[in-house]
């Protein structure tokens, strides 16, 4: 979850099991999916990235395995004997590597109740250009439609905080046209921001009402989708003007693999 999957999700090789769960749940928290996150839910089929992004959806071991996000799913009880097999390759050929694990990989079946056998709701609702009529069309397909998913959907997006959902769906869209490079870049310029409490305090709030006090009762600032205007949502993507808070700085890799540095 959340830092986690920042350091998994980027592998060339990433095994779930039937013990896996996967979330990026940062909206409820104030802020934004990062470690990343904009670049590998964005590759996430039709608009299942939305969904997962904006909603903190918990995502077990076989839908991450039919989504993309895992590459190979291999039962729990079976881990142990693919690292010891791992370990006598002894090479990190890719080639190598994947032929091994594929000895232990199953392919599981979705749960009845899987977001992913609603791909259509998902991609309908989440299709919409804003926040406000990403819920507003899940409110319609609600009224019709007796799904503890979808209602349980719409409570999660009205509890978090406004501001991290509006800079979240548009820092995952941009994420679909650029490198990883490029979104840990704009992602460390929204972390700022997040950080020095520029625009919102939502971040520190999350963190009392989450983690500390446990109250789970957050009082975001501003309080309604409506008061998180298109301006303020451009300025978490702005480079900061302070010395102090300079721009993430990554190094690039030469095509015979030496590191040199380079300034994004």
């Amino acid at each position: 979850m959340g830092g986690g999957a920042g350091v998994s999700l980027h592998g060339r090789f990433r095994v779930a099991t039937d013990n896996t769960i996967f979330a990026m749940p940062e909206t409820a928290l104030g802020l934004f999916p990062d470690v990343g996150a904009s670049y590998f839910l964005s590759r996430l089929p039709g608009f299942y990235w939305e969904y997962v992004g904006l909603s903190g959806a918990r995502l077990d071991g076989a839908e991450m395995l039919a989504c993309g996000l895992a590459t190979h799913f291999v039962p729990s009880n079976r881990l142990l004997l693919l690292e010891e097999s791992l370990k006598k390759v002894d090479t990190s050929n890719p080639v190598v590597v994947c032929s091994t694990i594929d000895q232990f990989t199953q392919q599981p079946s979705l749960k009845e109740n899987s977001s992913l056998n609603r791909l259509e709701i998902i991609n309908k609702c989440f299709s919409k250009r804003t926040v406000e009529e990403i819920i507003s069309t899940l409110e319609q397909v609600a009224s019709g439609l007796a799904d503890e998913w979808v209602a349980a959907t719409i409570q999660y997006l009205k509890k978090a905080s406004p501001t991290s959902l509006k800079i979240s769906l548009r820092s995952i869209r941009e994420g679909r046209t650029q490198t990883v490079g490029e979104c840990l870049h704009r992602e460390y310029r929204m972390v700022c921001h997040v950080m020095r409490g520029d625009f919102s305090p939502d971040f520190f709030e999350g963190c009392r009402a989450i983690l500390v006090d446990k109250d789970k009762n957050p009082m975001w600032m501003p309080p309604r989708l409506e008061q998180v205007h298109d301006e303020a949502v451009e300025e978490y993507f702005s480079r900061i003007d302070d010395p102090e808070w300079e721009d993430l700085n990554l190094p690039a890799r030469c095509s015979n693999g030496r590191i040199i540095e380079s300034m994004l």
